[in-house]
């Protein structure tokens, strides 16, 4: 009888949790389905489609907002929601890059940092110790390349150079146009720098390993992966944070019993008690405790600034998660301090005492704070180990403040500056309900009214990065040298991998845009329409089917539609047209340029161009994109027909403010 009723609460609850399974399916369905209402906002299926080009790839392509908009739109996203569309051409142009695809070890093996290059110089006796003191910086120089070149090491800046040449061929080739916006959004969220020694060698693997395949998936798998990647923890130096706790057999040798032993056991006890003293000492003089990440995961990366931490907070944050670090990288890069440990434990006494090895990370936890915590009121027992650091990670993924906080952050990229706290209210709820699923809070903002209204259609502004791979896509340009790019997108402002600050970028106008910027994306616009920037070619005449514009005001209004389609142009055209009159223009922009590039202008944000009609205050040789003199160069001919008149008109429709819009 007992065992009857049994069985029938076991069907019962089965039943219900069936039930409530089957009912969260339904909401998660109904929740991830698109329904975008461009429609109510007055929006032609064009208009709509190029709002979403303009926001989820870095530009449409000739002809592509006509292709959106006959497969549908909500097609078209959603393969891009997916991110899996095939992409053989680019897989064929990132084969050149041997590099870009080698594990944290193998750079670490390959491409040594210079101060370790000089030691092993050293060591193997091709460099003189008392050498380095000479100040012939160039014989050590040529004495290091010789060694690197005899021991099969390369240089760290070929790393980064093909580093940065693929981010701008996925950029511009890619298929899967939103992953890649996506993994510029989250890696600038989650932001790590070249410029920091200690994980510059990690940065290429942080993004291809940890970011770009975990773009659209839960928010907490993301968190959880980059705190535990090489290259957050040498950049927020938790992988040198510990605790000055004794280890648990310590702790046993220290208290054990004296009772009964030998005056000879009770000399080796004393010995050992000495020593692991010594320890705890050399603990605290190694730096202990490091709070840079337990502060900046709850500030930059989950609950944001008011979200309701204390110093209290970061300081107990910072002990659950001491131990944390990297396993031993390469034959002597980073982490091999831990390989002894790991080799004489193995992989079951590892697990057995608490330490735990997973890929890159690894958990020590003799250097964990086993002692108790309490982190925005939830208390973390004594002897939590490695298992209370992601309980920890989880609890911030999911906190109410970490949903307004992403939710905050994901309409500002995508929808505009300011955004309305009605389409935040309805993003945090859904990242609440999703469990932090990334990509239905993204589907929600799409079909939210206010991604289509008035106050959203080309209201963000392009960073220098957005703007080169915009320019050269709506150009239908072929890159055989992406590099140059690269180097443009620097002098316009935006040293890609290289922001210092744990914040990353800012992502408004504002920033970017001042008056000297201006002139230099009008520079870079003259310079790529007129294909003086190596390794980019354009056919400007087939982009409106090798036909002729009759005159210079034709070739503004055919080309500007093409360049920027399913626009109102009018005001544009209008504001560019004086300027392709004057026969000096590239020299004006050239000389305006160089007197801006120092100065910062952040209250101009009108993106107006009155600027380049000022006269320098005396002559001067200024230089170009391409490295020749301005005033070297030949007055451009503006006569229709001429391709140095389509170049001038093209270049200064890519360097207008409109074209700064998306």
């Amino acid at each position: 009888m007992k065992h009857n009723i049994r069985k029938f609460y076991l069907c019962v609850i089965l039943f219900c949790c069936a039930i409530i399974f089957s009912s969260f399916v339904r909401m998660k369905a109904a929740a991830d389905k698109l329904a975008m209402p461009y429609k109510k906002a007055g929006l032609t299926t064009e208009q709509a489609a190029a709002h979403l080009l303009s926001r989820f790839t870095y530009g449409a392509k000739p002809g592509q907002v006509q292709e959106v908009a006959k497969i549908g739109l909500e097609k078209w996203l959603k393969k891009q929601l997916e991110g899996n569309l095939d992409e053989v051409n680019l897989d064929q142009m990132l084969s050149q890059y041997d590099a870009i695809n080698i594990s944290n070890s193998e750079v670490e093996d390959l491409f040594p940092q210079n101060p370790r290059v000089t030691r092993w110089a050293i060591r193997d006796g091709y460099l003189n110790k008392d050498s380095l003191n000479t100040g012939n910086n160039k014989y050590q120089r040529e004495i290091i390349q010789n060694y690197m070149k005899e021991k099969g090491y390369r240089p760290l800046q070929e790393l980064y150079r093909q580093f940065f040449n693929q981010k701008i061929l996925r950029a511009a080739y890619g298929e899967n146009q939103l992953r890649e916006i996506m993994t510029d959004f989250w890696f600038n969220h989650f932001n790590v720098a070249l410029n920091k020694t200690q994980c510059a060698s990690f940065v290429p693997a942080y993004e291809r390993d940890i970011i770009r395949p975990n773009v659209f998936g839960g928010f907490e798998n993301l968190l959880l992966t980059t705190a535990k990647s090489p290259a957050m923890l040498m950049y927020l130096d938790n992988s040198s944070s510990s605790g000055v706790n004794v280890p648990m057999e310590d702790q046993d040798m220290m208290s054990m019993n004296e009772m009964g032993m030998s005056a000879e056991q009770k000399q080796k006890k004393k010995a050992k008690v000495k020593k692991i003293q010594q320890q705890i000492q050399n603990k605290k003089k190694q730096g202990g405790l490091n709070e840079n990440y337990a502060r900046e995961v709850m500030e930059l990366h989950t609950l944001g600034v008011d979200g309701g931490y204390t110093q209290n907070d970061v300081t107990q944050a910072a002990r659950v998660l001491t131990g944390w670090t990297v396993a031993p990288l390469g034959k002597e890069g980073y982490g091999v301090g831990n390989r002894a440990l790991i080799e004489r434990l193995g992989a079951s006494g590892l697990s057995d005492k608490g330490f735990v090895l997973d890929g890159d990370f690894f958990f020590n936890a003799n250097r964990h704070d086993n002692g108790e915590k309490v982190v925005l009121g939830k208390k973390f027992p004594a002897g939590g180990g490695y298992d209370e650091g992601v309980e920890l990670l989880k609890m911030l993924a999911h906190h109410q403040s970490t949903a307004k906080f992403i939710s905050k952050k994901l309409a500002i990229r995508f929808v505009n500056d300011v955004p309305p706290a009605s389409l935040l209210d309805k993003m945090s709820k859904t990242f609440i309900s999703s469990k932090g699923d990334i990509k239905s809070v993204m589907i929600t903002m799409v079909n939210s009214p206010e991604f289509w209204s008035e106050q959203a259609l080309r209201e963000k502004t392009k960073s220098p990065f957005e703007l080169a791979m915009s320019a050269v896509r709506s150009l239908n340009a072929e890159i055989t040298k992406p590099y140059e790019l690269y180097s443009w997108i620097n002098r316009m402002g935006q040293q890609m991998y290289y922001y210092q600050a744990p914040t990353g970028f800012p992502d408004n106008g504002q920033y970017w845009i001042n008056t000297g910027s201006l002139l230099n994306r009008m520079n870079f616009g003259l310079a790529l329409a007129s294909q003086r920037i190596p390794g980019v070619k354009l056919n400007l005449p087939a982009l409106n089917s090798n036909k002729e514009p009759e005159s210079v005001e034709a070739a503004l209004v055919t080309y500007s539609k093409l360049i920027m389609p399913e626009r109102e142009l009018g005001q544009t055209v209008a504001r560019l047209k004086p300027m392709l009159n004057d026969p000096n223009l590239q020299q004006k922009v050239a000389q305006a340029a160089e007197q801006n590039s120092a100065k910062k202008d952040n209250n101009n944000t009108g993106m107006e161009m009155q600027s380049m009609d000022r006269k320098p205050a005396k002559e001067e040789k200024i230089k170009l994109g391409n490295g020749r003199k301005a005033n070297e160069n030949p007055v451009i001919k503006t006569q229709a027909g001429t391709n140095t008149m389509l170049a001038q008109v093209v270049g200064v429709i890519i360097g207008s403010p409109e074209f700064q819009r998306k």
